[in-house]
């Protein structure tokens, strides 16, 4: 799923906005698989979800050439 990432908080929970419109949450634990340190209101991001629709991880998207 790819979405705009809407809120990040301190504890590096945040919330992104999907394409489609809906709201998806993650928390601490998804944001740390990233291996990213922080994220902005207004960036592109991918997430990735297990079968339960859980985030498990969240990656920034990059243009490849």
């Amino acid at each position: 799923m790819q979405g705009t990432v809407s809120n990040f908080n301190e504890d590096t929970s945040g919330e992104v906005v999907l394409d489609t419109g809906r709201r998806v949450a993650f928390d601490a634990a998804a944001f740390a698989v990233s291996g990213l340190r922080f994220l902005r209101p207004g960036q592109r991001v991918a997430l990735d979800c297990d079968e339960a629709d859980r985030v498990v991880a969240v990656r920034i998207l990059t243009m490849r050439p």
